[in-house]
């Protein structure tokens, strides 16, 4: 469940984009999850016409998943429409997936940016789009060798078909099929919230998702062209059949709308912090091997680990300095060292699983805020208590931090009442000889509150940005001081999403 705070940055990055009307539709299905046309209709007090449009904007920026579901008894079903909220938080980060292209497959940025600021668009589209943007005098690239740029995207999966525009969800049935489902506890399906199935319900199959563009149905309209020339008034003949097959496939080819993939994107990023996270905590000599490693990624079978042949992390490694002179046995102990695995199914392979390294930095980034704003004493508890796990009793903590008992009482005291821990008090002995002691525990809601910290910080330093921008285009007097302020107010705003993809993406 998003919070407030997230909910009015996602309303406010719609807003920023596409106007108070998309927003208005946006906000409504952000607070009540999927809702039918015309509940929208009801609710945002607009007219159907408004929110068709919005919606289909929306849709079309891959912000909202249009779905059916049955209604009542019978054959019935109705359309619902719902919000994709990480979707719409990455519009604020198409210059870093942009970034990332632009160091993997430069030729590629183009048609990339297009998919990026039109959101859904057909191989057409964007050929069109690519040549109208060349500038004048330039030579105009060819069809094929943007089809070829394209499809490095596709096969690199920054590229996607996309989803069912409308598939079919009953959420009192499972939707796997019977043959692939596995027993697990109630509290596991449970846990697969409503937009996570229908956004599985709607996504094609890999194969189906990263198809590239066949190179033959490229000349099928000029088969066609010269087939009609040489048959007019004729009968048609079982070669001409089979242009025509061609033409169809060609036809439905073009019909198909292209989208980013926004997991790749967020694995590239994810990938890149956490080789820059563990850098400054690498032992002399050891960064070569650690750069080599993740240069040398081919393949990702899922967002949470990294998986490289040794072949390819020695092919990397000669191109560094030193490198040629690094032997096999140190550099698997190295790798070894930086928790890089032999994995079980890839020979000659290592592979490091992300997700320490992420919930490590997580855990850093939330006791260095306790430290700012409580001091080094409420840090060193606060950090006892995440690595204990469990309750801890006041004397015990005392005596692990070495603290003084009053300075451990008022530091405790102002963390659970900002929420950051939770207490309880224990009843112990028998008779007149009860005694009690409290025993504390960080706050199984920490995290959540933290993530809410940064929607909100998020949210006021975009405010910030818009209200500059406002007083810019109102023609201020100080406009040199304003543009300063406003550039860097917008630095601060992508560091500080580096955090915000750290809590929520990663």
């Amino acid at each position: 469940m998003v919070s407030q705070h997230g909910i009015l940055l996602a309303v406010g990055i719609i807003s920023d984009y596409f106007g108070p009307l998309v927003s208005k539709v946006c906000r409504c299905l952000l607070r009540h999850g999927a809702l039918p046309l015309q509940e929208i209709i009801r609710r945002v007090e607009l007219s159907p016409g408004q929110v068709k449009n919005s919606l289909l904007v929306l849709i079309q920026h891959n912000c909202v998943q249009a779905f059916s579901s049955p209604r009542g008894s019978g054959d019935k079903t109705v359309t619902h429409y719902l919000a994709i909220f990480d979707n719409i938080l990455h519009r604020q980060r198409f210059s870093k997936f942009l970034s990332v292209i632009r160091a993997d497959i430069p030729e590629s940025e183009a048609l990339l940016e297009g998919l990026l600021l039109n959101g859904r668009l057909t191989f057409d589209q964007l050929v069109e789009r690519t040549i109208s943007k060349v500038p004048e005098g330039s030579i105009t690239p060819a069809r094929e060798e943007i089809q070829m740029n394209f499809n490095k995207l596709v096969f690199s999966h920054y590229v996607e078909r996309c989803p069912k525009p409308e598939p079919f969800f009953d959420p009192l049935v499972d939707e796997q099929p019977t043959s692939t489902r596995k027993r697990a506890p109630k509290t596991v399906e449970i846990a697969l919230s409503i937009d996570k199935k229908v956004v599985n319900i709607a996504s094609l199959s890999d194969a189906e998702r990263f198809s590239e563009i066949p190179y033959i149905m490229e000349d099928a309209s000029n088969a066609n062209d010269s087939l009609h020339s040489s048959i007019a008034g004729a009968k048609r003949k079982h070669n001409a059949l089979e242009v025509d097959a061609e033409l169809n496939s060609a036809i439905a080819e073009n019909e198909v709308l292209w989208r980013a993939n926004f997991e790749k994107f967020i694995f590239c990023l994810k990938k890149k912090f956490c080789a820059e996270r563990k850098k400054p905590k690498l032992k002399v000599g050891t960064h070569p091997i650690w750069e080599a490693f993740f240069e040398a990624s081919l393949t990702e079978k899922d967002n949470n680990s990294v998986t490289s042949p040794i072949n390819g992390i020695l092919e990397r490694l000669g191109q560094k300095e030193g490198g040629t002179s690094m032997t096999l046995d140190h550099i698997t102990r190295v790798l070894e060292e930086l928790n890089c695995t032999p994995s079980s199914e890839e020979p000659d392979s290592f592979i490091l699983d992300l997700s320490r390294i992420v919930e490590a930095s997580r855990s850093d980034e939330i006791e260095s805020l306790v430290k700012k704003k409580y001091g080094q004493e409420a840090f060193t508890i606060f950090r006892l208590l995440v690595r204990e796990g469990c309750p801890v009793e006041t004397d015990k903590i005392i005596d692990m931090t070495i603290l003084d008992k009053q300075i451990v009482h008022g530091t405790m005291y102002k963390l659970w009442k900002d929420d950051y821990i939770d207490t309880e008090r224990i009843l112990s002995g028998t008779g007149t000889g009860n005694s009690q002691f409290f025993v504390w525990r960080v706050k199984n809601t920490f995290r959540e509150q933290f993530i809410d910290n940064l929607y909100h910080a998020a949210l006021n330093l975009r405010q910030m940005v818009n209200h500059i921008v406002e007083l810019l285009l109102e023609g201020s007097k100080d406009d040199t001081k304003l543009r300063n302020r406003k550039n860097i107010l917008i630095v601060a705003l992508t560091r500080h999403d580096d955090s915000l993809m750290l809590f929520n993406d990663f």
